[in-house]
């Protein structure tokens, strides 16, 4: 009897709710990089880290940020104000540290706390009833994109997601 309450306690933790996503907390770039980085995970991190989302956060300390924000009327610096951060930055960040991390892993997959156990990770289904958000196909990967590469942008560029996706691309190599 002990066995089996001991069993079903263990089930419970390792199976989290699939609402988990809004009640998982960021957890920063840094706790994924020590798997992610690997040759057996397709590098990704390497990929993050030579992509332009990496420094997305750092092109709202620049002067030209300054301007774009003073004639859009903002009442804060580019870096402080909620309408760049949306797409600069992680979303809900805890931490001006996370939010200087740019568009990282989070930002796309969700806050990280409820998947980020290796024991999680290894099985698609556990990482997503742990919140992780997995695209069922490029064009919902492509929706994800313009969420923040649209018109809203003051300095938005005609977006080729293709093209795009060829610079970012990270899946993970067959095994």
């Amino acid at each position: 009897m002990k066995r089996t309450f001991g069993l079903l306690a263990l089930a419970a933790a390792v199976f989290v709710p699939s609402d988990a996503s809004a009640q998982n907390t960021y957890i920063g770039v840094k706790a994924c990089t020590m798997c992610h980085k690997s040759e057996k995970q397709g590098q990704q991190l390497a990929i993050w880290e030579k992509s332009k989302h990496a420094s997305a956060y750092n092109t709202l300390t620049t002067a030209k940020s300054a301007e774009i924000a003073k004639a859009k009327g903002l009442t804060k610096p580019a870096a402080e104000s909620p309408e760049c951060l949306e797409c600069h930055a992680i979303k809900g960040g805890p931490n001006a540290a996370d939010i200087k991390q740019g568009v990282q892993c989070e930002s796309c997959h969700g806050a990280g706390s409820g998947y980020k156990a290796m024991a999680t990770m290894k099985s698609r289904e556990l990482s997503q009833k742990g919140g992780m958000v997995v695209y069922a196909d490029k064009a919902a990967i492509e929706a994800q994109c313009k969420s923040c590469h649209n018109a809203k942008s003051p300095t938005f560029k005609a977006f080729n997601f293709e093209e795009a996706w060829k610079s970012i691309a990270h899946p993970k190599p067959a095994a």
